[in-house]
């Protein structure tokens, strides 16, 4: 099943939310709709996240009253990229796909509104299909790294319910199990959203991959125990110089993996690089509602009026990343050089 489709001039997006229980989807009529959803955390997911901005700027100027001249249209895309924009400032892939779009309007600002707003959505139908492709590529650049007998530890939720096609760090070892022998897969619970419980696993489990989930507090002792020969994780933006934002905790297991001489690998689609950024440190993170981290599933765990601290990601330094796997190939360090000389042959 696809986390996200437009069939008959409807947006449909599976509720990460109800997962694993219930596989169901959710229609998206309107930009405040998609932010509410991207905040809500029933949908998460740069892949995902990128796509969906894209189109809450199609949805934006179809939703009545519609603008009746360009200047008035753009000041209605500028709006919708403002709200998206805040609703998750760490993802790359949604600054991108609002770049995109935006762009889009801007070179086609001489054609009549209604053949502007047709332009617009096979702009969102071309990034949904550029996303659907690339995934694609990083799974199967990424697979070639993972060897047979390999146990893979990975965190967070890269997959497809994250993405418009079979994801990115997720997608490679799927793929590499469909070719390798005995390849196994420790999945980190991810807390305090549970991503690795609700939806990794019930991915591995559909793809037939063997697997065991694990808290996030056990991942130095496997390591120290030897029972880790990789780790792959997703990035939500990587900076120029190899540094890169993923899911909260990301950073400790990146550290704890090169303590332990365990290659620590990331894969993302080109969207997700930033290239006018230049070190991680400047990455905006979102902290996100205390309630999530003093509750699980509804039920409140900490007595009342109890604090909580609750930044969504955090920040790996490039010496820590043995590898970046993207759609264009694997980069190594030195990173500031080898990103240098791929987007300057990109133009």
């Amino acid at each position: 099943m696809k986390a996200i489709e437009w069939k008959q001039h409807k947006l449909m997006v599976v509720d990460q939310s109800k997962l694993p229980g219930q596989v169901m989807k959710i229609q998206c009529k309107n930009p405040k709709q998609i932010a509410e959803l991207i905040s809500a955390q029933k949908v998460h997911g740069s892949g995902i996240w990128g796509v969906l901005a894209a189109f809450s700027v199609y949805l934006g100027v179809k939703t009545p009253p519609m603008a009746k001249t360009y200047d008035k249209l753009m000041q209605q895309i500028e709006s919708i990229c403002t709200l998206i924009s805040k609703v998750q400032p760490t993802s790359m892939n949604i600054a991108w796909a609002l770049d995109r779009m935006r762009r889009c309007a801007r070179n086609n600002r001489d054609h009549k509104l209604v053949t502007l707003r047709d332009i617009l959505l096979r702009e969102v139908m071309t990034i949904l299909k550029e996303e659907e492709k690339a995934s694609k590529s990083v799974a199967a650049v990424g697979a070639d790294l993972i060897r047979e007998g390999d146990t893979i530890l990975t965190h967070g939720n890269t997959g497809a319910f994250s993405s418009a096609g079979c994801g990115t760090a997720l997608g490679m070892i799927i793929e590499a199990a469909s070719k390798r022998e005995d390849v196994h897969v420790f999945v980190c619970e991810t807390r305090p959203g549970l991503r690795g419980t609700r939806q990794t696993a019930l991915e591995l489990k559909q793809a037939k991959v063997p697997f065991q989930i694990i808290t996030d507090n056990m991942v130095g002792y496997l390591m120290k125990k030897g029972m880790v020969d990789i780790a792959v994780v997703g990035a939500d933006r990587v900076a120029m110089n190899g540094d890169m934002a993923g899911e909260i905790g990301t950073y400790g297991l990146a550290s704890l993996a090169y303590q332990h001489n365990v290659s620590f690998y990331v894969a993302a689609t080109v969207a997700a690089f930033d290239r006018n950024l230049f070190s991680g440190e400047l990455i905006p993170i979102q902290e996100r509602k205390p309630q999530e981290v003093l509750s699980l599933n509804g039920k409140v765990l900490a007595a009342p009026g109890v604090k909580a601290y609750n930044p969504a990601f955090d920040i790996t330094p490039q010496k820590l990343i043995s590898a970046i796997v993207c759609e264009l190939g694997v980069i190594r360090a030195p990173y500031d050089q080898n990103l240098r000389n791929l987007f300057s042959n990109l133009g």
